[in-house]
């Protein structure tokens, strides 16, 4: 059960129109390294950690990823609220207004929709710890790539607050993966005893 504050996480304030920037920034709306696959992907792989503290840890970053969501939206909304039909063309945010108008809808800049196959849950700690690691650094990278696009210092600040929430993200999945050896079962532990495979050479 959640609690919610009727903040942002981080304050957004931007007073220009701007759907080209709202077309880039929207890919950590739904793209393949957003907000929405972090979220979905902590708050479904929690259940199956082998120990409650990593559990809990999902929990917490995936309740946080979507704060992160809603701050990722309300910079979109803010960028395109006031736009015209004229600005949506001039700015290739024309194909977007067709179909959504300046409605939010998770997509990638490249166009391509959400879907679930851009995260995994796969049940094992290992995987899936390994996997969000990865996660947090190419989101991470993503909002490199949009800092470097985007000259708005509005828009930037909160780029930057998410960003340094990526990299924390990313320290504390490679503190669980190292907490988690012993409640592993001996099927994962080649990640701690590189010899272990051997076994199964010799079969």
């Amino acid at each position: 059960m959640w609690s919610y504050e009727k903040r942002l996480q981080f304050p957004v304030h931007i007073t220009s129109t701007c759907p080209k920037t709202a077309s880039l920034i929207i890919s950590q709306f739904g793209g393949p390294d957003g907000e929405l696959s972090a979220s979905m992907r902590y708050l479904s792989q929690r259940y199956t950690m082998p120990c409650k503290e990593t559990g809990g840890l999902l929990t917490d970053i995936g309740t946080e990823e979507l704060a992160h969501l809603e701050m990722i939206c309300a910079i979109i909304y803010q960028l395109t609220k006031n736009m015209n039909v004229e600005q949506a063309k001039a700015c290739g945010f024309d194909a977007y207004y067709i179909d959504h108008t300046a409605g939010l809808w998770p997509t990638a800049a490249s166009g391509v929709p959400f879907n679930s196959c851009e995260f995994q849950s796969k049940g094992d700690a290992i995987a899936d710890l390994t996997e969000d690691l990865a996660a947090e650094q190419k989101a991470r990278a993503t909002y490199d790539n949009l800092i470097r696009m985007i000259d708005d210092p509005d828009v930037r600040k909160p780029l930057k607050f998410l960003r340094a929430r990526e990299i924390v993200h990313f320290q504390r999945f490679g503190e669980a993966l190292e907490k988690i050896k012993d409640s592993l079962d001996e099927k994962n532990f080649y990640y701690f005893n590189p010899e272990f495979d051997k076994q199964f050479v010799k079969r």
